[in-house]
């Protein structure tokens, strides 16, 4: 956390002494600490640890939750500054809605069925936790259209945890704005076509009020009218 210091106060000689950051000795530590309190830290309810994507895929997903949405969660962890964090997490999120049912099994077993049943597939989410990240990482993340949160952590002495959102995106925005332009777009169709229907039932009623001689025909595609005129 580069702009933050931390200091422990010494009431006994009301002094302060700085905590200095430091980052974790491997991967491992930042992952078993964020999963053994994951919904305290992150709001995620924890799944799975290391979760095999098969012999296909190859790989292992360091976690799997489910928000307080009901939106899966893939969560990435680097010890330090990765470059390939973003496109891994990606990677296994393409794996996720293309196994939904496998995942819903996972939710079932581990959270129950209701919890199952109430899975947001319109929103899954990436989270990747590291030491720090780039700007190329940071303007990545704005290019995509799913959920992903940039989390920096850092470790205090023995005994405390940082974090700090470096950026996040959320794919329910994009969502929306989609939405909204649809919803613009059917209440213009429906404007126009109130108009037009307006506008042939002017027609109907100024031909048919010719005479008797005029009938409607309706065609398959369209309406025609015909005179019928006597020798």
């Amino acid at each position: 956390m580069s702009g933050l210091k931390l200091f422990r106060t010494d009431t006994t000689n009301s002094g302060m002494t700085e905590v200095m950051p430091r980052l974790a000795e491997i991967e491992a530590d930042v992952q078993g600490l964020v999963e053994a309190h994951m919904e305290t830290l992150l709001g995620v309810r924890f799944l799975a640890s290391e979760y095999s994507t098969g012999p296909a895929h190859g790989g292992r997903i360091d976690s799997l939750g489910l928000d307080e949405n009901g939106s899966p969660v893939i969560i990435e962890y680097k010890r330090a500054t990765d470059a390939g964090v973003i496109n891994q997490g990606l990677f296994y999120l393409a794996w996720l809605m293309d196994h939904r049912a496998e995942f819903e099994h996972l939710v079932r077993d581990r959270l129950g069925v209701t919890a199952a049943s109430q899975v947001l597939w319109s929103g899954p989410r990436l989270i990747c936790i590291a030491g720090d990240f780039t700007r190329y990482d940071v303007h990545a993340v704005r290019e995509h259209r799913r959920s992903i949160d940039l989390v920096r952590y850092r470790l205090f002495g023995r005994d405390l945890l940082g974090l700090e959102t470096v950026a996040s995106v959320s794919g329910g925005v994009q969502v929306a704005r989609r939405a909204r332009r649809q919803a613009v777009a059917q209440s213009a169709a429906d404007v126009q076509g109130a108009a037009m229907r307006e506008l042939a039932g002017a027609v109907d009623e100024v031909l048919l009020g010719l005479g008797d001689g005029v009938n409607r025909v309706e065609r398959k595609t369209y309406r025609a009218y015909q005179r019928l005129v006597l020798a």
